[in-house]
């Protein structure tokens, strides 16, 4: 009787799928330029406008804002999601999925390998675009007295939700490509959950409504976690409610792919 495969195998497996995608690699390293490319654009921009600006202008000026805006995060985030749904969408659109589990039958071992796979290379690729942009930012800052570090208070918590982005849209993305099963489908599903209904979302005198919103993770890091000073707004999101969604999302996402693929047939 044929011994079930060990999971370091499995993940090598999952790895170079992943990896062997021209799409894959594409995606991860002009997404990474793009985002240090406005990363350097923006901070050049604040710097040479640094003269003109108002006192107060001055004084609220946030160089970490320079660093990665919303822009940047909407980007990450769509990238990332479509990389997890890809990984699901792709291996049932060209049939691979029908080999994989005719070798390793057990569906959630095949599901687990792809969830640290994904989730470690978007890891990884959060962190660097969190680091480089950072860096850059900082760099041409540093001149005008405004630059920050990493010691500095809010700072290391700004860097890794940023980071985190990644990761957690990456695994979004993979439960919703376990749904749809559609290239196209599951792409515009993506940035629909994880983008553009957020962006609608504003604090209002309505608190129901702004229990909702803290439930988003692109709302809490935009209004909570992406900022090195916390505004005293009882309305926000707070750091341990925001770091909940950033937790409970990809927990519930794995899940999400987990029973699907074991339920629904290839």
């Amino acid at each position: 009787m044929t011994e079930p495969a060990r999971f370091r195998d499995l993940l090598a497996a999952e790895w170079i799928k992943l990896w062997s995608l021209r799409s894959t690699r594409w995606l991860v390293a002009l997404g990474v330029l793009a985002i240090v490319a406005f990363a350097v654009q923006s901070s050049l921009n604040a710097h040479n406008s640094w003269p003109g600006f108002t006192a107060r202008e001055k004084a609220l000026f946030d160089p970490l804002g320079e660093a990665f805006s919303g822009l940047a995060a909407t980007l990450l985030m769509i990238g990332a999601g479509t990389v997890g749904a890809l990984t699901i969408v792709g291996e049932y659109a060209t049939g691979l999925i029908r080999t994989t589990l005719a070798a390793v039958p057990a569906r959630h071992r095949v599901v687990a390998a792809k969830l640290v796979v994904v989730g470690a290379v978007t890891l990884v690729t959060g962190a660097l675009v969190s680091a480089a942009t950072f860096g850059v930012s900082q760099a041409i800052l540093s001149d005008l007295g405004v630059a920050v570090r990493p010691g500095d208070p809010g700072v290391l918590r700004v860097l890794a939700a940023n980071a985190l982005l990644a990761p957690v849209s990456a695994l979004v993305g993979m439960g919703i490509g376990a749904l749809v099963r559609h290239t196209a489908g599951a792409v515009v599903s993506v940035c629909g959950v994880l983008v553009i209904v957020p962006t609608f979302f504003r604090p209002t005198v309505h608190q129901w409504l702004n229990d909702l919103y803290a439930l988003v993770p692109f709302y809490v890091w935009r209004t909570c976690l992406g900022l090195p000073q916390l505004r005293d707004d009882p309305a926000l999101p707070t750091v341990t409610g925001s770091w909940a969604v950033f937790a409970a999302w990809p927990l519930a996402a794995a899940v999400l792919t987990l029973v699907v693929v074991h339920r629904r047939d290839v």
